[in-house]
């Protein structure tokens, strides 16, 4: 069985991983670290330590309203998509241990097409 990070847990709640296939299961946030494990096969999970975490990015829809997922972005291992029952809630617990200024917005649809045709635009010879 695999051993927690954390020796002190602050906030467990049912998620979804989008790590390849999604996969069911809780978050565990805690001292040491965020935490998720597979309900049925608890030799999947993921630990990232809060040393090694380097953004928050959270996917906002209706002026906040609604987070429907939000990723953990890691100084080594890459970006971690989730989304869980209460978002809001487990983000003002990794807020208790990222600093708010690594805690970002992620790119609006609208956004991500504008920035795809200025990229266009600058790539394209000029005749």
């Amino acid at each position: 069985m695999v051993e927690s990070l954390n020796t002190k847990v602050e906030l467990v709640t049912d998620a979804t991983s989008y790590l390849g296939l999604p996969e069911y299961g809780k978050i565990m946030i805690g001292d040491k670290g965020f935490e998720f494990y597979n309900g049925k096969n608890l030799k999947h999970y993921i630990q990232i330590p809060w040393d090694e975490v380097n953004f928050v990015i959270v996917s906002v829809v209706f002026g906040g309203k609604w987070i429907p997922r939000y990723a953990v972005e890691t100084k080594k291992a890459g970006t971690y998509s989730f989304a869980s029952k209460d978002p809001k809630r487990v983000l003002r617990a990794i807020r208790e241990h990222v600093d708010p200024d690594h805690i970002v917005k992620s790119l609006s649809f609208w956004q991500v097409i504008t920035r795809a045709f200025r990229r266009k635009k600058k790539q394209s010879p000029k005749n």
